[in-house]
């Protein structure tokens, strides 16, 4: 452990379910604004001693896509994918540690070598999530349940691993839904961070963006809450306790 606190990275454009996510990973790791600090990289960079001041990083979800053209992409995606490319970068080589979840799996991967694909996409909602061999030894996700429920809304999977990644978890949908590079890089497709009344919160802001149909809001909002997401959370305190500011 580290007296340094860990930072929590958001790559989302809507201010408000930006805030709400910071509040729902300093809920799952338990930890405070001083032991998780948040930084907006949609409006401003990366500092030179980031990677100084902090013992790890919490990467969020975004409506951005990694898979698509170079052409669409904003500068702002582009400014804050070559940010998140630096954290991955330095996780994959043990010199700071990073979970990157949703979106950020993707740049992780494209960065790391792999491949991301709109192959892979998965509906908004609870979907069932198993545990590979390897997972089941994994330091943080062995602890888990072998099948646990997790919440997933996303256009692009990951569709082959980075060559030194290390496949944890998977379902038939989206076969990669986590891997871990080295000891201190981790990254997962699915949510880990928000409780189920969350989740909904959030699909109520992105219900006009595509993800589902915006007339079927209330049925796969009462599906979600419906749910009994656990394991998720786990994987973020387990995170925050192996690289996290010491309590």
């Amino acid at each position: 452990m580290t007296s340094a606190p860990l930072l929590y990275v958001c790559v989302r454009p809507q201010r408000g379910a930006a805030e709400a996510e910071y509040a729902s990973f300093r809920t799952a790791t338990r930890l405070g604004e001083h032991e998780l600090a948040h930084i907006d990289l949609t409006r401003e960079r990366l500092t030179d001693d980031v990677f100084e001041r902090f013992s790890g990083f919490l990467i969020g979800g975004s409506p951005f896509n990694v898979a698509d053209p170079e052409s669409s992409k904003t500068d702002v995606q582009r400014l804050l994918e070559a940010d998140l490319e630096r954290i991955a970068e330095e996780a994959a080589a043990s010199r700071t540690s990073a979970l990157f979840t949703c979106y950020g799996i993707g740049v992780a991967t494209r960065m790391l070598g792999g491949t991301v694909s709109k192959a892979y996409p998965e509906d908004t909602g609870p979907v069932i999530v198993e545990l590979t061999e390897d997972g089941g030894r994994d330091p943080l996700l062995g602890g888990l349940a072998t099948r646990f429920s997790a919440l997933t809304a996303h256009k692009e999977g990951t569709a082959t691993v980075p060559t030194d990644a290390v496949l944890l978890a998977t379902n038939e949908a989206c076969p990669v839904q986590a891997y871990r590079v080295g000891d201190t890089l981790y990254a997962t497709q699915f949510h880990p961070e928000p409780t189920t009344k969350a989740f909904t919160e959030r699909m109520a802001v992105y219900r006009d963006d595509g993800y589902f149909a915006a007339e079927d809001y209330d049925v796969l909002a009462a599906r979600v809450l419906a749910a009994s997401v656990t394991e998720p959370s786990r994987l973020l305190r387990g995170f925050a306790e192996k690289f996290g500011p010491a309590a």
